[in-house]
């Protein structure tokens, strides 16, 4: 029988093995390198959808609505409908990308804004009051000019959120460029007791602006808002008197307290000259609002301006207009809740009101060296 000639190889020695494992090895390790450079492996893939990546967006777009609805138009105390703080204007620039503005709160994202197109400033001037004397007027005429940006509502920062730090405040001012003044209106400060000091704290060079008014006129025009709000309320003559009988004025009523402006202008002159106050006549702020303007605009040592050319007398209203509004090429007058009819006030009430404030009217003409004829 033939038997078949079988040859049987040697197994390979233990070097060659090891050298193959490591070929092996060195072949896998770099698959799984190649697999994750791919973006394939590992939690943090770009190209991995994650529950936490799914949920950013929304974030996101929440964060932009609110960035653009900072600035949302506001009412003011007197229930005006008035600019907004820092709403976005002509010139100034959108609201930041939202990247920047992600990690902080909306009322600080503006600070990341690109560099040219302003900035947010503490106000150079301030409309502190008074009440009812015409300030929504003033404030209005002079956001015509073009060197003054003025927050349209009253941010009551001196008098009611002082504790929200200056950083706050700030931020509701709209953008300036250089030469530009900030301003904002908020007639309650006059009458703040604490308001000078804190204004002085801020700067002492603020320029302090209060409009100022027959303070009969204004009491009974105080009254006349409050009774538009609350028809319930009592009569002006029995919120007048402590008692009528007596004739003794009750001066804890606020409509009566606001017109002693000498007592309050005391306070305001233990932290300001009277050179870095200007005061305003409410009554020809109505006949000749280009005077006043001009008054008020070489005050803040701006160019006049606003002149003549740019109002119009409306005689249903009884005011004045402007014939082009700020950033509008159309007239604009002030809201219906202004030039409201008064009620009819018991004359022996008026006279009495007349004698009580003559003293004080009479100081007030002394320290401001001004006559306004409330008196005649």
């Amino acid at each position: 029988m033939a038997f078949s000639r079988i040859t049987v190889l040697d197994p390979p020695s233990r070097g060659v093995s090891r050298r193959a494992a490591v070929m092996l090895a060195s072949l896998l390790t770099s698959l799984f390198l190649l697999h994750c450079l791919t973006g394939r492996c590992g939690p943090a893939s770009p190209l991995r959808t994650s529950p936490t990546r799914s949920l950013e967006e929304p974030r996101a777009q929440r964060t932009k609505r609110l960035l653009s609805g900072w600035d949302a138009p506001e009412l003011s105390s007197d229930g005006d409908a008035g600019g907004s703080p820092g709403v976005q204007m002509p010139g100034e620039a959108p609201v930041p990308p939202l990247a920047a503005s992600r990690r902080m709160p909306p009322r600080f994202a503006a600070k990341l804004s690109p560099l040219g197109d302003g900035s947010k400033k503490l106000p150079q001037a301030l409309i502190i009051g008074v009440k009812k004397g015409g300030t929504r007027a003033l404030l209005e005429f002079l956001r015509v000019h073009p060197d003054i940006r003025a927050v349209g509502a009253e941010p009551h920062f001196f008098d009611r959120n002082y504790e929200d730090g200056l950083e706050w405040y700030r931020e509701l001012m709209p953008k300036t460029l250089e030469g530009q003044i900030t301003m904002e209106k908020t007639p309650s400060y006059f009458v703040t007791r604490e308001a000078p000091a804190r204004i002085a704290a801020m700067s002492r060079d603020t320029k302090l602006i209060v409009v100022v008014r027959d303070p009969v006129t204004r009491a009974i025009s105080d009254y006349t808002q409050t009774l538009s709000k609350k028809p319930d309320i009592p009569s002006f003559e029995s919120l007048t008197f402590k008692n009528r009988t007596t004739g003794l004025i009750d001066t804890s009523w606020s409509a009566i307290q606001i017109g002693i402006y000498a007592k309050h202008l005391d306070n305001w002159l233990q932290f300001f000259p009277m050179r870095q106050i200007l005061f305003v006549s409410g009554e020809r702020l109505i006949s000749d609002p280009a005077g006043e303007l001009g008054r008020v605009q070489d005050f803040l040592g701006l160019k006049r301006i606003i002149t003549d050319k740019h109002f119009y007398f409306n005689q249903t209203k009884g005011f004045p207009c402007l014939k082009k509004a700020e950033g509008s090429s159309k007239p604009h007058c002030l809201g219906k809740t202004k030039g409201r009819t008064h009620p009819n006030i018991d004359p022996e009430v008026v006279q009495r009101l007349r004698d009580f404030y003559r003293p004080f009217n009479m100081k007030f003409y002394q320290m401001t060296g001004r006559f306004f004829g409330w008196d005649d």
